[in-house]
């Protein structure tokens, strides 16, 4: 064991930051995270989401796009997930509150952003042409949508029945066990998605070219890849349980959490579905003629 990270019995403490003495009610003997949450990493994580909370937020409204409203609500939670890791860092990270907001709301977040991302295969669909597509818009529409209904209500179960076992000081695996069905599901339903997605921009690609729709589609795919990303990470951490590798080493939330849904934020952000694809899900001809280019 390196010295640098001591263990107590069953976790983490950090050799500069030794745990409270005596434990109040709401902290833990050790730090439930596995190490010490960067400060600058947290900083950033809150900064940028809620730059993107506000522009997300300005265009849905300047572009009507409400199927899309989704979107700002998830960057919302991202903003709350990440204020509270700047308190673990700098105020107490044996602090279980701190924690589990965190948790809760940095692992939901995601969710709310893959019902915007389900709502713009449907308005790409009725733009470009159903006969491009494997199954109607509405169908894609609803399906996926009740699938992340799913996929959330599992998900904000698991994730908060873990709070409270952590807050209880109890074996947490049964409420571990409930999330990971929810991020199971999640990655099933995605998948399927994204297969469905290729199949219909490939169908459609001379009608993405005629439409100078391509920087907008490959945004689009790219965005979709990385919540994916981040998806399967979440459900491999989830497997391992709070204790393993993935869940206790930084880099691995930095670069696999953190990071794509950063940059799936930042190419809606430049390629915003409201001014590249239309207002509404079922596009009219006024509106293919107004939105000519992304």
């Amino acid at each position: 064991m390196n010295a640098l990270e001591p263990r107590a019995r069953g976790g983490y403490v950090d050799p500069n930051w030794p745990p409270p003495f005596p434990l109040g009610k709401n902290e833990a003997p050790v730090i439930i995270y596995g190490y010490t949450p960067s400060f600058a990493l947290a900083l950033l994580g809150a900064i940028l989401f809620l730059f993107f909370t506000i522009a997300h937020s300005y265009q849905v409204t300047r572009y009507r796009t409400w199927y899309f409203a989704s979107f700002p609500v998830g960057l919302a939670f991202e903003v709350v997930g990440y204020i509270a890791r700047i308190l673990s860092a700098k105020k107490n990270p044996y602090n279980l509150i701190y924690f589990i907001i965190q948790y809760f709301f940095i692992v939901v977040a995601p969710v709310c952003l893959a019902a915007g991302i389900y709502t713009i295969l449907s308005a790409l669909i009725s733009r470009l042409g159903r006969q491009h597509s494997v199954l109607p818009p509405k169908v894609i529409l609803w399906v996926f949508i009740t699938s992340d209904v799913i996929a959330t209500v599992c998900q904000i179960a698991g994730a908060a029945l873990i709070g409270v076992k952590q807050t209880r000081r109890e074996d947490p695996a049964v409420a571990n066990n409930i999330l990971l069905g929810g991020l199971a599901y999640q990655v099933f339903a995605m998948g399927i998605f994204i297969v469905l997605t290729g199949i219909f921009i490939v169908r459609s690609r001379a009608e993405i070219a005629q439409q100078r729709l391509g920087a907008f589609a490959a945004a689009f795919s790219a965005a979709t890849l990385l919540i994916y990303l981040r998806t399967c990470f979440r459900l491999a951490e989830t497997a391992e349980g709070l204790g393993g590798d993935l869940s206790t080493k930084e880099v691995f939330f930095g670069t696999l959490e953190f990071m794509p849904v950063v940059l799936a934020v930042l190419l809606f952000t430049v390629w915003h579905p409201g001014r590249c694809v239309g207002r509404h899900i079922s596009a009219t001809k006024e509106e293919v003629s107004e939105y000519p280019s992304a």
